[in-house]
């Protein structure tokens, strides 16, 4: 989840040429793969369903996802999206996972072509380790998959391996988002020490075990 502050006119440092070799872009591969598998296995019928995100409906959470995908691609290259990912829409126009792939392609494909010894880069957070803003994307991305996961009764749980790669982002990034832009609840006690996912979610401020209020 991104905040307010803008990543502003920062350049990315470093030399050499990008490509597969980048830096953790493994752990923002895994996590849109997450994303696009659990957007995709939304029924038409479930997009008004409600989330872990309070008041915010599958289609507002999905639209979130993916306007602050698209701002940290957009960041790169000092641009910022069109609209507030605070205040989503709560409508669909068109396929929501070819929309969604597109922003998804590009920020992979911005990343991936950074140079191997890039330093820090712009971000929706502001400037950051090329590792940290590899991580601090991944996990906006897979922490929102689970989100719509959970909310449309799917069985996707957020992957442990995913939940591994993006710890150090959210030990060093969450804490000073949580007290200074309110974007994560409290976090939650860890139900399970041993279970990677569960303890990631609860640091998140979710409950691991939510499940869609009774109607």
């Amino acid at each position: 989840m991104v905040d307010r502050a803008a990543a502003g006119d920062e350049a990315v440092t470093g030399r050499g040429t990008g490509g597969a070799d980048t830096p953790g872009i493994e752990v923002l591969t895994r996590a849109h793969a997450y994303l696009r598998e659990v957007v995709a296995a939304v029924g038409d019928e479930q997009w008004g369903a409600a989330t872990p995100c309070d008041a915010w409906t599958v289609r507002q959470v999905f639209h979130h996802a993916r306007i602050d995908q698209q701002g940290y691609g957009l960041a790169l290259t000092g641009g910022r999206p069109g609209s507030d990912p605070f205040h989503p829409a709560d409508a669909l126009d068109g396929d929501p996972s070819a929309e969604l792939a597109e922003v998804l392609d590009a920020v992979a494909e911005a990343y991936a072509g950074l140079p191997a010894d890039t330093g820090q880069v712009p971000t929706p957070l502001g400037p950051l380790p090329l590792p940290l803003a590899i991580g601090a994307a991944a996990m906006d991305a897979a922490v929102h998959a689970w989100d719509i996961a959970v909310a449309t009764g799917q069985d996707r749980p957020l992957p442990a391996e995913a939940a591994e790669g993006i710890g150090p982002a959210a030990e060093h990034l969450v804490d000073r988002l949580r007290d200074s832009f309110k974007v994560f609840a409290p976090a939650r006690e860890t139900p399970d020490a041993h279970d990677r996912s569960a303890t990631l979610l609860a640091f998140l401020g979710r409950d691991p075990h939510w499940s869609p209020p009774v109607s």
